[in-house]
């Protein structure tokens, strides 16, 4: 009896997969004809220098890693490409954003019809909601594959760019957890912990050319425009690195985040209320892995080319914190952290994240990886002062909700919530 249970459980699992790729490729062929006649050559217009609504507030210099200066008052840069990652705390950077942009009046460049650039396809700049040439933009921040020349069609020139890296094995973790049900080349893995088997001999499962595989092979390389199946000692590996160290003024650190955002802070003239934040996206403690250290070596080996970047950034990064000076920097990170824990107790019901089972509005209800609810989100605290309520709100509220009050259309991605709403059932 034991084993038939079993075997009906293997079978409804298979046959959940296959629906969930069905689906996966008939969504994503729908969007693909919904687009296709954007793909088309246009004439090449210079893109304007900004279009930032305030005159004054935008810095006619290039783009520098310190604060910028005029006449002994800081103004706030606002042309800004947050190149997204995966799984690195970049939508609790995201909702930073959106507030920053709602704040200053600034135009985003949006993609049509989902909540991303049509990743994982490298980044064209027709993907971009009602683009034309010669149209202005200040900020674009939506997931995609990172595309330079692409992106430089579509902001000033003087655009400030950042992303955001993480730890590769623990980033290797939760990306496997994560997207495993839209990774066919898992489903094959046998016993319980799936994870360490594929780590054993990753090459026995792996396979470069198989669907969304690249989830699961240095991702940060692979979103950051480039190929993530190069051999580590390849030349171009370093290349390429340099290509990237050049082109993004900031790389922030997922494991130093509140330092991240200080550096930030500093380079773009914003202020300390610009930075608060609450952690969105978060997955609930009991569905994390505990990486071993011998689990992590493997990680990191099978992601050496995510491992090279990584440590490359990390250095840099704390010369800049160098640079700050430690301890300014301490100081500004402890303001940060009151001040959050302030908003906390102002906005958080109960104080802290639930599982999405426990969130009683459903605006505030968070997006669930395929086959499970693991990710928190939080409840609005009732009879939240007046001059608090819009803040708190904005703050809570999760990205693809936060997209559809700036107006996107997401008629592809809600669909395709849909689904997986009935798959989670």
């Amino acid at each position: 009896m034991m084993l038939q249970t079993e075997e009906r459980q293997r079978w409804q699992l298979l046959v959940k997969r296959v629906t969930v790729v069905s689906l996966f490729i008939s969504i994503t062929l729908l969007y693909t004809l919904s687009t296709v006649h954007t793909n088309l050559s246009l004439p090449e217009f210079p893109v304007p220098h900004s279009c930032a609504p305030q005159p004054g507030q935008h810095n006619t210099q290039p783009p520098t890693n310190s604060s910028q200066q005029n006449n002994n008052t800081c103004v706030p840069k606002v042309d800004i490409m947050f190149m997204k990652t995966h799984k690195t705390a970049s939508s609790t950077f995201l909702n930073i954003l959106f507030r920053f942009g709602e704040k200053h009046k600034l135009k985003f460049a949006f993609p049509n019809s989902r909540n991303d650039f049509f990743y994982p396809a490298s980044f064209q700049r027709t993907h971009v909601k009602g683009y034309k040439s010669g149209m202005c933009f200040n900020i674009m921040c939506n997931h995609m594959r990172f595309n330079a020349p692409e992106v430089a069609k579509v902001l000033p020139r003087d655009t400030f760019y950042i992303t955001i890296l993480r730890d590769p094995a623990e980033l290797f973790e939760s990306s496997f957890h994560y997207f495993g049900h839209v990774v066919p080349l898992t489903w094959r893995i046998p016993g319980e912990d799936t994870m360490a088997e594929f780590l054993r001999d990753p090459n026995q499962y792996f396979s470069p050319d198989g669907i969304n595989s690249f989830y699961l092979k240095n991702l940060l390389f692979f979103d950051l425009g480039q190929d993530n199946t190069l051999d580590p000692d390849d030349p171009r590996v370093e290349e390429n690195i340099k290509v990237i160290a050049e082109r993004f003024h900031l790389v922030m650190l997922m494991e130093h985040f509140e330092e991240s955002l200080i550096l930030l802070k500093d380079a773009l003239c914003w202020e300390m209320d610009d930075l608060l934040f609450f952690k969105l996206n978060s997955r609930k403690e009991s569905t994390v892995s505990k990486l071993t250290l011998e689990l992590r070596a493997k990680a990191l080996q099978w992601n050496a080319i995510d491992w090279k970047l990584y440590t490359h950034f990390n250095l840099t990064f704390w010369k800049k914190v160098k640079a700050y000076g430690r301890t300014r920097m301490a100081q500004d990170v402890a303001e940060l952290r009151r001040r959050n824990r302030e908003l906390v107790e102002i906005c958080i019901e109960g104080g802290h994240a639930v599982e999405a089972g426990s969130i009683h509005d459903a605006d505030m209800q968070p997006w669930q990886p395929i086959g499970e609810k693991s990710i928190e989100g939080y409840n609005l605290k009732k009879n939240v002062d007046k001059s608090y309520q819009e803040l708190c709100r904005k703050m809570l509220t999760p990205e693809i909700q936060y997209l559809t009050d700036l107006g996107v259309n997401l008629w592809l991605t809600k669909l395709w919530g849909h689904v997986r709403s009935i798959i989670n059932l």
